[in-house]
């Protein structure tokens, strides 16, 4: 006899669960879902959006690696640009967030600056800055001309434009960068003096308590890192749009020439879709690796 009025009690605040999650549920299914399953169907039909969508099975994911000659350019560029930025970026984080961690007046004041970059990193107005400071007049090469260096053609030259492009994600280090801070914090002081104890050297502090301690924040931001260099548009973009001579040609251009230059959204939509496994299948991997160099203090692994 008194079950079921316990039965009636959970399942009412289920229904009052469900009715305040079911904003959420709407605007997935018809911001996420449903695009997401109509992209998988566009990307096996020949779409213009003026047209109706015309059925062509697989003829799009092979044109991709038979007809389109940018389709391997993106690709390099793509790989090369992860390759680069996404370990520095996390280096960098990890140089500024040990640097922030010493106890200093007014340390709170410099973990705010640094973090900055990361609020403002992505937008349009922060592409333009970096453009008009690696312009061939801009304010970069007239401080080389200070020390009589010459002028540098950081956006014109092939072969740096794109390390120049990659140095503004790199820039935007800030949400690493407190992780990294939040990771160090949780490490306790004993091990640092057990080491110094034991004659262990800086170096050796940080290769044997601070870096097995942090592989945990390592792993978690090499895998944010990565999604999201490899969706990278709007600063490149906005910087060179592809150029020079397609150095900085990144896939996500690629997609967007496709679908909203040529109208191509069937075969944009195949590109996406390509994207999006390349994504899985690299994140999977990095997951597999995870218990040969992850390190949790409990023992435990991924």
């Amino acid at each position: 006899m008194k079950i079921k009025p316990r039965i009636r009690e959970i399942n009412k605040y289920q229904y009052w669960g469900y009715l305040f999650i079911t904003p959420w549920i709407i605007g997935f299914i018809v911001l996420q879902l449903y695009p997401l399953l109509a992209s998988l169907n566009y990307s096996f039909t020949d779409f213009n959006m003026l047209n109706d969508p015309r059925y062509i099975g697989f003829q799009n994911y092979i044109r991709m690696f038979t007809k389109d000659v940018n389709f391997s350019q993106s690709v390099k560029v793509t790989l090369i640009r992860v390759l680069f930025a996404v370990p520095m970026k996390i280096i960098f984080a990890l140089m500024v967030a040990m640097l922030l961690n010493i106890r200093l007046k007014g340390m709170n004041f410099y973990r705010t600056i640094f973090y900055l970059p990361s609020i403002f990193g992505g937008s349009v107005a922060i592409s333009v800055l970096w453009k008009f400071l690696f312009m061939r007049e801009g304010l970069i090469n007239r401080l080389l001309s200070v020390f009589s260096i010459k002028p540098v053609d950081w956006l014109g030259n092939p072969d740096i434009a794109l390390f120049t492009v990659s140095l503004v994600t790199i820039w935007e280090f800030g949400s690493s960068m407190v992780l990294f801070l939040a990771g160090l914090k949780q490490i306790p002081r004993e091990l640092y003096e057990a080491a110094k104890i034991d004659g262990a050297s800086l170096l050796k502090q940080f290769y044997y308590v601070t870096l097995p301690l942090l592989t945990p924040i390592v792993f978690f931001n090499l895998v944010m890192q990565t999604i999201n260099a490899f969706q990278e548009f709007t600063t490149p973009f906005v910087i060179t749009s592809g150029g020079p001579a397609k150095s900085t040609y990144l896939y996500a251009m690629l997609i967007y020439e496709n679908g909203f230059k040529f109208l191509k959204m069937g075969y944009a939509s195949a590109l996406s879709w390509l994207m999006f496994i390349a994504i899985i299948i690299i994140t999977a991997l990095v997951f597999k690796s995870s218990p040969y160099w992850v390190y949790y203090g409990d023992g435990g692994s991924t």
